[in-house]
């Protein structure tokens, strides 16, 4: 165990076990983000804790040398507050995937984010049931022919982000598993934020959905398509700035030549109380294959779901005194079932 004073490496949050993906994984990338972006920000392994559910992100634990849990499908919101809850001196983290968080784990997921409980949320999304070899999820474009949908699937995806901006979600990002920089920025604000943090993360599953992201990753597309969002900058995008986004009088978004835009190019503000202009920013792209916005669409303060259940446990105590287990059990109407 390390000391407090000590200086901390990637190392130190890098587990001994052999780290089991299917080579070229983008999962393999937000790992070693994770591990070298912690000691830069000064989190400690004895105070840190990572939840997964089930799906091949959820090995994410056994990769740090950190607490971890790797609990049961779709769960890992649920065990991740009770966690965070009851010991607010950690940095409680969960890793979950588009099928395990979005699916079997879409209320726990919805209920954290509402209640704003003290978690930082990775969703790592790849559009695919990889673990299970395959299958369409809840994210895969319309029409996804996959092993599942031998004809196609005829479900609508869902947008990650507007279902967390929707659930009023106090911090919500989008970042991309190559892009280590622009990851570690979105990471260091998440865990900088007090509250429900939810990052989803485009991750490229090369077996069974490779090049699923090319439009926003590929050398030759992404300056076309990216779009960056930056507090208090217009947002503007092209390896010219040559595409703005501007506002329709329905309050939605669409895009159009930065020359035809004029003053009516949206300036992003992520702290804006209300997530009405960020959730319209998140329906500018259903999936990655065109202009998508990334970065951090939300981010606002709110008392977090701990603060307050700590505040009421004290405040019971100053007014009915400290009380004992064998008090409340023996009080009000009891009853005496004997045999």
């Amino acid at each position: 165990m390390t000391t407090n004073d000590s200086k901390l490496t990637k190392k130190d949050f890098t587990s001994d076990r052999e780290v089991r993906w299917c080579p070229g994984c983008g999962d393999y990338a937000i790992l070693a983000t994770v591990q070298t972006l912690l000691p830069e920000l000064g989190a400690r392994p004895e105070s840190t804790a990572f939840i997964s559910g089930i799906g091949c992100s959820s090995r994410f634990p056994y990769y740090m040398d950190t607490y971890g849990f790797h609990t049961i499908h779709g769960r890992a919101p649920a065990v991740a507050t009770g966690l965070a809850i009851t010991r607010p001196d950690l940095d409680v983290w969960v890793v979950t995937g588009d099928g395990d968080g979005l699916s079997i784990g879409g209320n726990h997921l919805i209920h954290a984010l509402r209640r704003n409980v003290n978690l930082k949320i990775l969703l790592f999304n790849n559009e695919i049931y990889g673990l299970t070899k395959g299958q369409y999820s809840p994210t895969s474009p319309l029409g996804s022919v996959k092993k599942s949908t031998p004809m196609g699937s005829i479900d609508r995806p869902m947008n990650p982000v507007s279902l967390a901006l929707g659930a009023e979600a106090t911090f919500v990002a989008r970042s991309i598993d190559t892009d280590r920089k622009h990851l570690s920025s979105v990471l260091e604000a998440a865990y900088n934020h007090r509250g429900a943090a939810f990052v989803e993360i485009y991750q490229n599953c090369n077996v069974f959905n490779d090049g699923a992201f090319m439009a926003i990753k590929d050398k030759d597309q992404k300056d076309h398509n990216q779009i960056r969002l930056t507090a208090g900058e217009p947002i503007t995008f092209g390896p010219d700035g040559e595409n703005a986004v501007v506002a329709r009088g329905d309050g939605s978004m669409k895009i159009v030549p930065t020359e035809e835009a004029g003053d009516r190019v949206v300036i992003h503000d992520p702290n804006k109380p209300e997530p009405t202009t960020a959730f319209a920013l998140a329906r500018l792209s259903h999936n990655p294959t065109g202009p998508t916005p990334i970065g951090i669409f939300r981010d606002v303060d709110r008392a977090a779901y701990d603060e307050v259940s700590r505040d009421q446990v004290e405040q019971a105590r100053v007014d009915q005194g400290e009380g004992s287990l064998e008090q409340l059990l023996g009080s009000g109407n009891v009853w005496d079932v004997v045999s």
